[in-house]
């Protein structure tokens, strides 16, 4: 089942980049500009999660917060520019479930998100951890890869990699994309050191690394892995 998030946030980027993260994990999302538009957007989409920022203009986060708990339990999430005690205490009072101050990584709103849909729904919310493509198979919880059942020794990156391509197949990454998922920050400049590993990946998983089988090159924008009927 795909999960709905309301994020609303009054900084154009932050609400972009947090969206932008959250659709690459497949789940849908809507957006909302102030606490106003926050609530009215709640009330019609009814959404899994509520992602708020505190400071907005019209209405802020906590007035916003009070309404929709008014109406329900849903998970929900403060970004702060603070967060001191009073803010964690009136938060607190309000039904928060997590704080995120900024600045912060787009990251760890998505794997708080991740724990806040599994601790409100349970295995509803939990991800795979077998993916299968073919002779292509991963198991992220004993982090083994094997091709044909014969077993793969993956370096932590490659498996990064790999374990981002099959979860998605299909889709295409970019090379800052797979570096932010291996390291967790992707830096310009460091995004080609992919490009070395995705070529060890090959020689490791690929029947013929000069024709790939499985991580196909999208020349100008990055790699993917093919789905199984490819």
């Amino acid at each position: 089942m795909t999960r709905k998030i309301l994020i609303a946030d009054d900084e154009q980027h932050i609400l972009e980049t947090v969206a932008a993260y959250l659709r690459q994990e497949g789940y849908q999302v809507v957006t909302a500009r102030n606490g106003s538009e926050a609530v009215y957007s709640f009330r019609h989409e009814q959404p899994d999660l509520v992602i708020l920022d505190v400071m907005m203009p019209e209405m802020d986060g906590w007035q916003a917060a009070r309404l929709i708990r008014k109406d329900s339990s849903v998970p929900l999430l403060f970004l702060t520019a603070r967060i001191d005690d009073a803010d964690q205490i009136t938060g607190l009072e309000l039904g928060a479930d997590e704080y995120i101050a900024k600045p912060f990584s787009p990251r760890v709103v998505v794997a708080k998100v991740r724990a806040l849909l599994r601790r409100a729904y349970g295995e509803l919310a939990q991800e795979p951890q077998i993916w299968r493509v073919g002779d292509l198979e991963l198991n992220a919880e004993s982090r083994r890869v094997t091709v044909g059942g014969q077993p793969i020794d993956l370096t932590p990156s490659e498996f990064g990699i790999l374990q981002t391509l099959i979860a998605r197949p299909g889709r295409v990454f970019t090379r800052m994309e797979l570096l932010d998922a291996v390291q967790g920050e992707a830096y310009a400049g460091y995004e080609r050191t992919i490009d070395v590993h995705v070529k060890n990946l090959r020689l490791k998983i690929e029947p013929d690394p000069r024709t790939p089988r499985y991580i196909e090159t999208v020349y100008g924008v990055g790699y993917r892995l093919r789905t199984a009927d490819e």
